[in-house]
């Protein structure tokens, strides 16, 4: 089938460090339907398998206008397969734009996340209007969107001082529970 490039809008995002500004989420979340309107799409698990992923670049809402986030090239971008998608990990680099969407990351404003990429095979079908991408030849970037297509897509900004203050609680609750334990044992 023809190839066309394709965005979709997809995401799990998070950041895990205010000092590091590290970002992580899912730009694609496999066997999920979507409906983009006029039909509805599915990612396939295994649509990854061989696509050329050598140069990806992070971006917010796709625009070639605004400053890239991260790359695959310099190592800034990690993408990672697993069972859940296709997984991202981003270093962002200390610029005025990669500040403001870390914090509106973290604020809970930017949350989800979108990908663009061409199609090498798929399978449609007619009855339930529905396109089933079997393979992704080429994934051009994965971007932090304001509105995705995918609504199961998130993105997460997490400050590493709330990480440890709710560490810090589940260890107090853990502690708690291991005394009852043994009030009860007595």
């Amino acid at each position: 089938m023809k190839k066309a490039i394709k965005e979709r809008r997809l995401t799990e995002l998070r950041t895990l460090d205010n000092e590091n500004m590290i970002v992580e989420g899912y730009a694609v979340v496999f066997d999920n339907t979507t409906d983009l309107g006029w039909s509805k799409e599915v990612i396939d698990r295994n649509a990854f398998n061989g696509c050329d992923m050598s140069d990806v670049s992070m971006k917010y809402n796709h625009e070639d206008n605004v400053l890239i986030m991260a790359r695959t090239r310099n190592n800034s971008l990690q993408l990672i397969i697993d069972d859940k998608g296709l997984k991202i990990r981003a270093e962002l680099i200390d610029t005025q734009n990669n500040k403001d969407i870390y914090k509106m990351i973290q604020a809970g404003l930017l949350d989800k996340m979108s990908f663009a990429f061409s199609v090498s095979n798929e399978d449609i079908d007619y009855e339930t209007n529905t396109r089933r991408i079997l393979s992704i030849d080429k994934l051009f970037d994965v971007s932090v969107v304001d509105v995705p297509a995918y609504d199961t897509t998130e993105i997460y900004a997490r400050s590493k001082e709330k990480y440890e203050k709710e560490k810090q609680k589940y260890e107090e609750i853990q502690i708690e529970k291991e005394k009852m334990k043994l009030l009860l044992s007595l």
